[in-house]
């Protein structure tokens, strides 16, 4: 039986408790999981790669999430070559509503086009519904409590002020 390998790919600018909840969901369907940090050239980030990589470690470390799971990051070439170079079939996304099913659609078939790689969408957990990294980093700018809707090691992160990490 080969492997089933899965990629959770994202910004994860910062990381949220909905996208550990979509993590440790996809590790427990998959044999490996590979959660990427990948550059969005449209988006500014709030912090740079190397802290948001950090940031998760420390969140699937402290979050039990359980299998084989590797953090890593991809700013250059397409998502699928990542997978393909990985052995990946699947690309998992979690989508909160149908705005981000509009979005991640086109995506998913022309990734499917390209490489064979099929894309599955998790639903969150309503908990996690309408949390975004975007409105964490608001509420965050503006000395907003952000504990509720980031793993631990994110909001004492963000508490802190640290850039440290």
């Amino acid at each position: 039986m080969s492997s089933r390998i899965a990629v959770v790919p994202g910004s994860f600018d910062p990381p949220t408790l909905g996208h550990l909840d979509v993590i440790r969901r996809a590790a427990a369907l998959y044999d490996q999981l590979h959660v990427l940090v990948v550059h969005n050239p449209g988006k500014e980030a709030m912090l740079p790669i190397a802290q948001r990589l950090s940031l998760l470690e420390q969140s699937i470390e402290e979050g039990d999430v359980e299998g084989d799971v590797t953090v890593a990051s991809w700013s250059m070439g397409l998502l699928v070559d990542y997978a393909t170079d990985v052995g990946a079939g699947v690309l998992v996304k979690g989508i909160r509503s149908q705005i981000d099913v509009a979005y991640e659609t086109p995506m998913a078939i022309v990734n499917r086009h390209l490489a064979h790689v099929e894309t599955v969408f998790l639903l969150p957990d309503p908990a996690h519904a309408l949390v975004s990294s975007s409105l964490v980093r608001q509420v965050a700018s503006l000395g907003g409590d952000v504990s509720p809707f980031v793993p631990a090691p994110v909001a004492r992160f963000l508490d802190t002020g640290s850039r440290d990490i």
